[in-house]
C-alpha cells in the first residue's frame, strides 16, 4: 500500500508545480541532501553528523536540521543505554529519498575524482548500493566492511544488494581497512594484493571470496552518444 506524505514547506521559494521545484524547496538548500544522507543508516549525535560532513559551521549544521525537522524530513530522538543522548533520525520521508540518494551518487560518480579525496563512511555505504553490479554471477553471501570507527554489513543476492550498519556476529569474510583503501580496490586503481601487503587492507576469512566480493562494484559509464 503506497503512502502518501504531506511534506510542510516553511519557506516558499518557487511557484512551480513541478515535483523537482517542490523537492528542492524541501531539500535544495546547501548541505541538506547531505545530512540525510548521514542518517539513511540510522540515528546520529550532532557531533557525529558533524564529523560526516567536512567543512560544515556547526551554525549551518543546526539551521539545516532545524529546516529539516520543521519540514518533516528528521526528527529528535533519544538514543538508548548505555549513552542515553538526543540524535536525529529520519522519519519515513527522510527515508524515502533514499532512491534519490543513491541515483545522485551513481550519477556523480562520472565526474572526475580531485586526487586524495575522501567520503564519509555513510557516503561510502551508499555509493556501494549506486555502484554494485546486479547479476548471476560472481560473488554471493554476506561481508563486513570494518571502516575506520564504523562498520557495516553488505549481503549480495544475485540481482539485489542490502547494506546495514554492522549487528551481531560476525559473518565468514570481513575487510578491514580505510574507505579510501577499499574504493581504490574496488574500482581497479590498486591492486588486492598490494593494500594487503602494504597492511592497509585486511582481511578474515577466504580471500578469494573477498577479491570476488570487490569486483562486484564498477564504475558507471555513460552509454554511446550514437548523434556525435
Amino acid at each position: 500500500m503506497r503512502t502518501a506524505y504531506s511534506i510542510p514547506v516553511t519557506a516558499k521559494k518557487r511557484e512551480d508545480a513541478c515535483g523537482i521545484a517542490r523537492s528542492l524547496d524541501v531539500v535544495g538548500e546547501r548541505w541538506a541532501l547531505l545530512v540525510v544522507r548521514e542518517l539513511v543508516f540510522g540515528p546520529k549525535r550532532f557531533t557525529d553528523l558533524r564529523a560526516g560532513l567536512r567543512g560544515i559551521s556547526q551554525n549551518v549544521l543546526s539551521q539545516r536540521l532545524r529546516d529539516l525537522e520543521a519540514a518533516g524530513i528528521v526528527r529528535r530522538t533519544l538514543l538508548g543505554p548505555p549513552a542515553s543522548t538526543h540524535a536525529y533520525e529520519l522519519t519515513a520521508a527522510g527515508h524515502a529519498l533514499e532512491p534519490v540518494l543513491v541515483a545522485m551518487a551513481r550519477w556523480g560518480a562520472l565526474t572526475p575524482l580531485e586526487p586524495g579525496s575522501e567520503m564519509s563512511n555513510d557516503a561510502f555505504a551508499l555509493a556501494l548500493k549506486a555502484l554494485f553490479v546486479p547479476g548471476a554471477d560472481g560473488f554471493a553471501g554476506s561481508v563486513r566492511l570494518k571502516l575506520v570507527r564504523d562498520a557495516f554489513d553488505v549481503r549480495v543476492e544475485g540481482e539485489h544488494l542490502q547494506v546495514a550498519r554492522a549487528a551481531g556476529a560476525e559473518p565468514a569474510v570481513t575487510i578491514e581497512g580505510a574507505e579510501s583503501v577499499i574504493r581504490s580496490v574496488m574500482f581497479e586503481r590498486r591492486e588486492l594484493d598490494d593494500a594487503l601487503e602494504s597492511g592497509e587492507l585486511r582481511i578474515q576469512g577466504d580471500r578469494a571470496a573477498a577479491g570476488a566480493f570487490l569486483k562486484r562494484f564498477a564504475l558507471p559509464t555513460l552509454p554511446v552518444d550514437q548523434t556525435a
